[in-house]
């Protein structure tokens, strides 16, 4: 496995939140340098271990890849099994989206006058080497679905904080808002940034 690439793009990453309070006087320009890279990472698919693209018949899995340690940022790998889908939830900060594998339908929402939320716009197909951005600043509200429903696709996700920690929110059709964390799919997986060359290699 050609685990460099993902050493390089995450030390890419952490300059560029390095940068952000000094050099960036926007976080567009982030989210812009961010997707570049990203765009980068996921335009191969020979770097992310089996262990991280194993997918569940029960629900999609969120592997955790690396958690910075200051907690300003994360990056973990979305499996979809066939047909799955997210609910309609947020993220709360800025986050970056790239499709390593297969395809994925992300369906924005925008809030009315009074709160509630609807659909912005058209679902996004987004096939492999796509990517694309979500942040409260831009449109951080989102449904995301498996685009196939015989095979897995698979997504590359970075953002802000760690996400496994950060308390977000659902939005059911039915109901109010509902407070989630999501966590990490691979609590019994050492983070990958922890691996070593051999424990990678099948």
């Amino acid at each position: 496995m050609a685990i460099h690439k993902l050493r390089r793009f995450v030390g890419t990453i952490a300059e560029l939140v390095e940068r952000q309070p000094q050099g960036f006087s926007q976080e567009s320009e982030l989210i812009d340098h961010g997707l570049d890279a990203l765009r980068e990472l996921v335009s191969e698919d020979d770097w992310l271990p089996h262990a991280y693209a194993a997918p569940s018949p029960e629900r999609y899995q969120q592997y955790l890849l690396h958690a910075d340690a200051r907690q300003r940022f994360s990056v973990v790998s979305f499996v979809w099994g066939p047909g799955q889908q997210t609910p309609v939830h947020d993220h709360t900060v800025w986050g970056l989206i790239g499709v390593l594998r297969g395809a994925e339908y992300a369906q924005p929402y925008a809030r009315n006058a009074d709160g509630t939320l609807r659909p912005h716009g058209p679902e996004v197909r987004l096939g492999r080497g796509a990517v694309e951005a979500v942040s409260p600043t831009i449109g951080d509200i989102h449904r995301v679905r498996n685009a196939y429903d015989d095979r897995v696709s698979i997504s590359i996700h970075v953002y802000g904080g760690n996400i496994g920690a950060i308390r977000r929110s659902t939005y059911p059709a039915d109901g109010p808002p509902k407070a989630f964390i999501s966590g990490y799919s691979n609590d019994v997986l050492p983070n990958l940034w922890d691996l070593s060359k051999e424990s990678i290699a099948s």
